[in-house]
């Protein structure tokens, strides 16, 4: 964690009138991992806590939606799906010029990439298969029982989050990719009839967004909602499997090349195999679709990234130019997975 500029005093003051138990002085620092929504850790004599907030800058519409990741992670208290506690929401932008909430500090561990290396092949089994599961369930909560029947507009999921992302996309252009263009016109074309399936999606669904506890292969705390929505449960099923077709390595965080079974891992159509015999599915037709998918939405989102660093936005600068040059490559590896 690096430390980080903040308004420390308005923090304090806030919290101080707004949440209970809460007392001063208070000392924050920024987690150095994620791009989106700067998170930081804050600590006080007698606790600890998590602050998420909106970057400062001019964001895109609909971007770094902190009120509504306080709001389903709040909705899902009482679920099969670990999160961490919700403590308030600020939107008043005076206090330090952004939205922002605080939430509960989960005391466990990250797996940054789904190797895990230095892991028995016990545990990386274990752990897998528990992603399986809370995947699973998230896609099985009662969105009506729950009070998130209308977190998400009706209509075809997919057509909808196409639209969406080609308009971020062309927001954040800085210069002409062919294959993004190609892929763009070839998912336009593709998108599969709606099935009737509306599930709560997490939309970034991957390892390092997943908290275990320490010593363990529990799932805690499933983190990082922004992407959240109502919507169709395979394009999170999907972004699992296209995080895996990335290179292995801090940077790519995949498993393409990996001998999966030498480490306990499970083949990408054993996870779907298992993830459909927990919802009682038959199987998934169609699937490079929603792989596909998968890959434009995610060099979008870098393209985006690339756009702060450009504009000087960006959390961290540096990482997100890097992260920026892999747009061509989710680009490629989208237009292969229709073809599959």
């Amino acid at each position: 964690m690096n430390s980080t500029q903040m308004d420390l005093s308005a923090v304090d003051t806030y919290l101080s009138r707004h949440l209970p138990g809460y007392q001063g002085p208070i000392e924050a620092t920024k987690f150095a991992i994620g791009q989106s929504n700067p998170t930081f850790l804050l600590t006080t004599p007698k606790s600890t806590y998590v602050l998420r907030r909106k970057p400062p800058g001019t964001l895109l519409k609909s971007a770094h939606a902190v009120d509504r990741e306080f709001r389903v992670q709040t909705a899902l208290a009482d679920t099969a799906v670990p999160v961490p506690k919700m403590y308030l929401l600020c939107e008043d932008k005076t206090v330090i010029g952004s939205d922002f909430y605080v939430m509960e500090h989960l005391d466990g561990r990250i797996f940054l990439e789904p190797t895990m290396t230095g892991e028995s092949n016990e545990t990386r089994t274990a752990v897998l298969d528990e992603m399986n599961r809370v995947l699973a369930d998230l896609h099985d909560v009662d969105i009506a029982a729950v009070g998130l029947s209308d977190f998400g507009p009706p209509g075809n999921y997919f057509e909808r989050q196409i639209a969406r992302w080609i308009k971020q996309y062309r927001a954040s252009e800085t210069s002409h990719i062919p294959e993004m263009d190609a892929l763009i016109d070839a998912l336009e074309g593709s998108v599969p009839q709606d099935d009737g399936q509306r599930t709560l999606v997490h939309g970034d669904y991957r390892i390092d967004n997943l908290m275990f506890e320490k010593d363990g292969t529990r799932c805690i705390g499933v983190l990082d909602w922004e992407l959240s929505t109502i919507g169709h449960p395979y394009a999170d099923l999907a972004a699992v499997i296209m995080q895996w077709r990335m290179p292995p390595g801090t940077e790519g965080r995949g498993l393409a090349g990996i001998d999966r079974a030498s480490l306990g891992l499970p083949s990408d159509q054993a996870f779907i195999d298992q993830y459909c015999q927990r919802r009682s599915l038959p199987g998934i037709e169609n699937f490079g679709f929603y792989l596909a998918f998968n890959f434009f939405r995610m060099g979008s989102i870098l393209q985006g990234v690339f756009k702060r660093a450009e504009d000087g936005n960006a959390s961290d600068p540096e990482r997100a130019k890097i992260l920026g040059s892999y747009v061509p490559m989710f680009a490629k590896h989208g237009l292969e997975a229709l073809e599959d």
